[in-house]
């Protein structure tokens, strides 16, 4: 009976440029991107793995510079007894004709590149049946051609494709869905699949192994791979964590007279050092009392700097304003007045929602403001 085990990846999106990240992490993020590279082979090599599947995706645009192609072939070429094969997804479809050429050509022998959907034999007995996108939107099922595709009989047979099992739009084109029973109906020991960031089971013998570093707040925590065992049975999936950045998005529900400062440290690691490696949106709601909501943003100031990135978001949080609260600014005089007035815009319900949020923020601002200097 053949046996095989492997490192399923994908979406690694080489040369992603995180253009709408501050200065302070967007060189280390892209980095983070070409590190994943080692870090997947570190984790073969653990596993005894001899072969990497990438999904998918392996580069961001079909137009990655020259740097970011050469350095990730020699990163995959470091371990020659490592094999990598690649199928083009749908932002490195094979339609960008230069790039797979320049990556053949320059590639290390224990790279393939796979660009026509045909069986391959990547071991004794052991079949990739790949799907590479010929295009960005390719307007059809790719793993069609799967369930008719001859191999021995006894051999193992392993999808590899990139794309979706189901709509999330009702006005989506769904002619390219991949059918989530894909690995019964074409005979398929394990299904490879890439595009979902993060790692999903679709059946038992199906999965999405998502991205090895996250690049959003769509999926929390570390990015991480999948180490894949065929033997005949059931395949054998383990969840290996490749990230070296953990992205974190949460809610925090608030009440009045809340404890602020316990609440918003339950999501800041006690190890300082760790929070570099941290990108952390807290989306805070509910309803606070002007000072406990200084409280949270002076709180989330004083942390921040200590993060890869720190976002404290309050457009839905509430806040109660008391008579108290006011005289804590000034008791009289042009600043009395301008809190006065910003209070009275913000609770103004025939004002449009964004100028009382506007209103809103700039009391609490100014509530902040003279609290430092008491």
């Amino acid at each position: 009976m053949p046996s095989i085990r492997f490192v399923h990846t994908s979406d690694l999106h080489l040369g992603k440029r995180f253009g709408t990240m501050p200065d302070t992490i967007r060189s280390r993020l892209v980095e983070a991107r070409h590190e994943a590279i080692a870090r997947i082979a570190d984790v073969a090599r653990a596993d005894d793995a001899r072969h990497v599947l990438v999904a998918g995706d392996t580069f961001d645009t079909e137009t990655p510079s020259d740097n970011v192609r050469v350095q990730a072939l020699a990163a995959m070429g470091a371990d020659p007894e490592l094999t990598w094969w690649i199928i083009p997804g749908n932002h490195d479809s094979a339609a960008a004709e230069t790039l797979w050429e320049r990556v053949e050509e320059d590639a290390p022998s224990n790279v393939r590149v796979l660009t026509k959907p045909e069986p391959v034999e990547i071991a004794h007995q052991v079949f990739l049946l790949p799907a590479p996108l010929p295009h960005r939107f390719p307007g059809r099922d790719l793993t069609d051609w799967i369930p008719g595709a001859a191999t021995p009989e006894g051999a193992l047979r392993i999808g590899l494709a990139h794309g979706r099992v189901q709509s999330f739009h009702e006005d989506a084109d769904t002619r390219d869905i991949i059918p989530p029973n894909r690995a019964a109906t074409a005979g398929l020991d394990y299904l490879a699949l890439g595009d979902w960031h993060g790692a999903l089971t679709v059946d038992p013998r199906t999965y999405y192994s998502g991205t090895p570093e996250r690049d959003r707040f769509k999926h929390n925590g570390p990015g991480s791979c999948l180490v894949v065992t065929l033997d005949g049975g059931s395949p054998q999936v383990e969840t290996v964590e490749t990230g070296r950045f953990d992205w974190q998005d949460v809610d925090l529900n608030l009440t009045p007279d809340a404890d602020v400062g316990a609440l918003l440290s339950t999501h800041v690691p006690a190890d300082v050092v760790r929070r570099r490696d941290v990108l952390l949106t807290i989306r805070a709601n509910g309803t606070l009392r002007l000072p406990e909501k200084g409280e949270l943003i002076t709180a989330g100031n004083t942390v921040a700097d200590s993060f890869g990135l720190l976002r404290l978001l309050t457009d839905d949080l509430s806040t109660e304003v008391e008579a108290g609260d006011l005289d804590a600014i000034a008791s009289g005089g042009a600043l009395r007045s301008a809190a006065d007035l910003l209070l009275k815009e913000a609770e103004d319900e025939a004002a449009s929602e964004r100028d009382r949020q506007i209103a809103a923020r700039a009391l609490d601002r100014l509530w902040t403001l003279a609290q430092e200097d008491v």
